[in-house]
């Protein structure tokens, strides 16, 4: 049989990484996968994933792709025979033969991220690690009014961080809502790819908003002046998850994984 590849959805606790890509003298979520892929195969094995975290960021649903020339394993037996290998801050839920031009980066056409927020006096230590923690509860209603203008093709240059090295900054957003989640506050929002630091970015500039009592234009301002002064604190990565993406099918076919080096290499499209 010759090689194959193999698509896998990840979930992981991001506190203790620095985050999905794979770094020099540092433990990361990609470098943990490639380890344990490793010793299956007797020799190095790449992956890709469809977003590449930030340092404190969760997931529930990254998915990543990897080529494998074993041919006596089964697709979804790489689940258990990973997670066997692997530290109990990250999982693979799901493993299944992909279409050979399948890319887990390139074929996503849609990225869907939560932010969780808590509110109160205090918060048990087990909550706070995936939420962040504010004092004063938010308006929801005024929330969603504020984020009303986060929808299509937008310019997200103001939600830039300030190292972000993308020439394009246009995202097209799905959605973008406020809910309540069990006690949590919930920021739901998906797009074709994110800048660095973007959700978090809105996170706290919208919560910020609500809480000076800015009128429900301001967001929309703060887009159309392409300005990263006028936006508000980067809320902290322990409340963010990457919850799932989805992908075009069949594949689109315009990348093939000969590209997979030059992925490495380019800028990050998400948190």
């Amino acid at each position: 049989m010759s090689d194959r590849v193999v698509r896998i959805v990840v979930a992981y606790d991001g506190t203790d990484f620095c985050g999905w890509q794979r770094q020099a003298g540092a433990r990361t979520v990609q470098q943990e996968i490639e380890s344990a892929l490793a010793r299956m195969h007797g020799h190095p094995v790449p992956i890709v994933g469809a977003g590449r975290t930030d340092s404190g960021v969760h997931a529930a649903g990254q998915v990543a792709h990897f080529v494998t020339d074993i041919a006596s394993i089964p697709a979804d037996r790489f689940e258990p025979a990973l997670n066997r290998l692997m530290p109990r801050d990250v999982r693979i839920v799901r493993a299944a033969d992909a279409h050979p031009d399948f890319h887990a980066r390139f074929d996503a056409r849609l990225r869907r991220y939560k932010y969780y927020i808590r509110v109160g006096p205090a918060q048990l230590p087990h909550l706070d690690r995936y939420a962040w923690h504010v004092f004063r509860r938010p308006d929801l209603a005024r929330l969603n009014r504020l984020a009303a203008c986060l929808r299509g093709e937008i310019d997200c240059e103001a939600f830039a961080a300030a190292k972000d090295p993308s020439e394009n900054r246009f995202r097209y957003l799905h959605h973008a809502a406020f809910y309540v989640e069990g006690d949590a506050i919930v920021f739901d929002i998906a797009a074709n790819a994110f800048l660095w630091r973007m959700v978090r970015s809105l996170v706290g500039t919208l919560v910020e908003l609500d809480a000076s009592g800015a009128p429900e234009t301001a967001m929309r301002d703060i887009l159309e002046s392409r300005e990263r002064g006028r936006a508000g604190v980067t809320a902290p990565a322990r409340g963010l998850f990457l919850w799932n993406v989805e992908y075009y099918d069949p594949p689109t076919g315009s990348r093939r994984r000969s590209d997979e080096a030059t992925a490495a290499m380019e800028e990050p499209d998400d948190e």
